[in-house]
């Protein structure tokens, strides 16, 4: 009788209000499912998704331009240089591994880049072990913070086809 009077309720519950209550929720063992957990799929996708809304990064690296010049190709690197940079800033806080000058001798010994081999990715002709120093050819970027965007189109989506209406 328990059980009888148990699916009435939930079928007017669900009848009213759409959904169950917590209270009969619990009351079958259920419990809340789990949002889905953020894939880095999505989170890859999202940023080549802003750096096509802000700049068109995906349609100039898309196009052929070998029939250009190299002083249209410029002009236009120009303009998408400077709108991927704010995008890059908007979202991420990167802070270089090493600020240092490059093409300069860079000592290691002591540093949390000696502590943490994926800082550092050792040229040339890299002894055994972990090397004191060395030239610096590329300071390296590390995010000290992002704050990306929560996905806002399908699985996948970087740009959405436009079509104008007339």
């Amino acid at each position: 009788m328990q059980r009888l009077a148990l699916a009435f309720r939930c079928f007017f519950c669900i009848l009213s209000r759409g959904a169950l209550s917590d209270e009969l929720r619990a009351a079958l063992g259920l419990k809340e499912p789990d949002p889905p957990a953020a894939d880095f799929v999505d989170g890859a996708v999202e940023i080549v998704s802003f750096l096509q809304r802000d700049s068109r990064l995906v349609d100039f690296l898309m196009e052929d331009v070998s029939a250009y010049d190299d002083e249209q190709i410029g002009a236009a690197v120009r303009t998408v240089h400077d709108q991927c940079r704010d995008s890059l800033k908007r979202y991420f806080d990167l802070v270089p591994v090493i600020d240092g000058v490059e093409g300069t001798f860079t000592s290691l010994g002591g540093t949390a880049v000696a502590q943490n081999p994926a800082l550092v990715k050792f040229l040339g002709n890299v002894p055994a072990g972990v090397p004191q120093g060395g030239l610096l050819r590329h300071k390296g970027w590390v995010a000290k913070k992002v704050d990306l965007p929560v996905p806002a189109r399908g699985l996948g989506v970087i740009a959405p086809a436009e079509i104008e209406i007339e």
